[in-house]
């Protein structure tokens, strides 16, 4: 109760004022000056992500539980050991469910909080921190790499090969813009894929996908990463071909440049502790290693086999080089609420991380026209900011226009939907051959809950 006579004195004008507009005439009569008040306290708003049952967002719960019907009935045909997904429609969480193991050998019990490596689900947010400094007037798409990065000036373009095996260039066409940068076309490579002596190099200077994956020499940083791929030419001309690449990696470094920290420190301040991504780093605390899932690969008689992907690998403690394309931990429950402020137009439970105009940007297509996108992993699909976006839902094999996403390297994967307003993540830890299609999987068995569709 409040008995201070000012504060009541203002409370029954306010409640004057709602009877002369009809608002609680017949039940709350005004308040005298000398008569104690209570005060009664606006609803808080409803916060994000928070968990209902299916139906209240227009899914099947019996469909919706196929999905965790599907990553059970994989582990148990022993493809992986254990796998979290969790969904959300209408910015509230519907599906969150738990199967298998973190530790199959330890028969250690997967678990919603538990942490894994996200490698390429790194590249979006990554993305998103340079945008913020985009959106603070700090770059434009096309400036030149180089403008901000001397240590990638004039770089030139492979042609071919010399008798000795020497690599044969010439100039670039034009400079790298950031655009290109971060739509994987400015011509740079990541040593593994559609292999020519461009790629040799990349592998020879220790900077291909495992450097890629934070695994440089010890102590050396994002400029020494930067030094040494200026040194080597470019794949092709930028803006002629699509090509997966160590863009990102770059575009972590850029985010030093621009902003004057740490990476880490950046997505931190900016992105992890607004957004409450309270998991999420380059490294997994001691504190916090009993929730780290295992990784697997598959041995040559298809059985699990636990196992760094690459052998350097350490995640118990911080890295030198912090790579912007492939370096982060995560949970399930970080990553969507990343996903849901991306498909909330850049803000969630009232905390703005970009613009909505922004958000939208990132998710056009960002290729030149007529341009060769065979590295893309299926058709109807072009590429944005950091995020590959479907165009053609038939050709795609999806079922919404301008769904976007992407994928990690150990099995995790993500997207987001603004037609049927869902975002699905998912998180398995399993590379190699016989990785089954849980995207694909995960997709179908969501989409056939949704009992009321929003985009038709």
């Amino acid at each position: 109760m409040n008995s201070n006579p000012r504060l009541v004195s203002n409370l029954s004008r306010h409640t004057l004022l709602l009877l002369l507009v009809g608002i609680l005439a017949a039940c709350n009569p005004p308040a005298s000056s000398n008569n104690t008040s209570a005060s009664v306290a606006s609803p808080e708003p409803a916060r994000a992500l928070e968990m209902v049952a299916p139906e209240s967002v227009g899914m099947d719960s019996q469909r919706l539980n196929r999905v965790k019907e599907a990553m059970q009935d994989l582990v148990d045909q022993g493809l992986l050991a254990g796998a979290v997904t969790m969904a959300a429609r209408d910015n509230k969480v519907m599906h969150f469910e738990s199967v298998g193991y973190r530790d199959k050998d330890a028969e250690a019990a997967m678990t919603n909080d538990a942490l894994f490596r996200i490698y390429s689900m790194t590249k979006p947010i990554t993305g998103v921190a340079l945008m913020t400094l985009y959106e603070e007037g700090k770059f434009k798409l096309s400036d030149p790499v180089e403008k901000y990065i001397p240590e990638m000036k004039d770089l030139t373009v492979y042609v071919g090969t010399n008798d000795d095996g020497s690599m044969i260039t010439e100039e670039a066409n034009h400079k790298m813009t950031i655009r290109e940068l971060m739509s994987h076309t400015g011509g740079l490579s990541y040593g593994i894929f559609d292999k020519s002596p461009v790629d040799d190099a990349y592998l020879a200077a220790g900077i291909g996908a495992a450097a890629a994956a934070g695994i440089l020499e010890p102590n050396e940083t994002g400029q020494d990463f930067v030094r040494k791929l200026g040194q080597i030419p470019l794949k092709s001309q930028p803006g002629s071909k699509w090509e997966y690449s160590v863009s990102v990696d770059v575009q972590g470094y850029l985010v030093e440049v621009l902003s004057g920290q740490k990476f880490s420190e950046f997505l931190e301040e900016r992105i992890f502790e607004p957004l409450g991504m309270i998991d999420t780093s380059f490294h997994v605390p001691q504190e916090k290693l009993g929730r780290f899932a295992q990784m697997y690969g598959y041995s040559p008689e298809g059985e699990l086999t636990a196992g760094e992907m690459f052998p350097d690998s350490d995640y118990t403690t911080a890295p030198a080089f912090e790579a912007g394309g492939a370096g982060l931990v995560s949970t399930a429950t970080d990553y969507i609420r990343f996903s849901q402020m991306m498909l909330n137009g850049g803000e969630l439970d009232g905390v703005r991380i970009l613009a909505p105009l922004t958000v939208d940007l990132m998710h056009r297509d960002q290729t030149p026209k007529a341009m060769e996108t065979s590295g893309l992993d299926q058709q109807g699909t072009a590429f944005g900011l950091d995020f590959a976006v479907i165009q053609d839902p038939v050709e795609a094999e999806s079922y919404s226009t301008g769904e976007y996403y992407w994928g990690g390297a150990a099995g995790t994967w993500f997207w987001i939907d603004p037609v049927e307003e869902i975002v699905f993540v998912g998180m398995i830890q399993a590379a190699g051959a016989l990785t089954p299609d849980v995207r694909g999987i995960s997709r179908r068995l969501l989409y056939q809950s949704i009992m009321e569709p929003k985009g038709i």
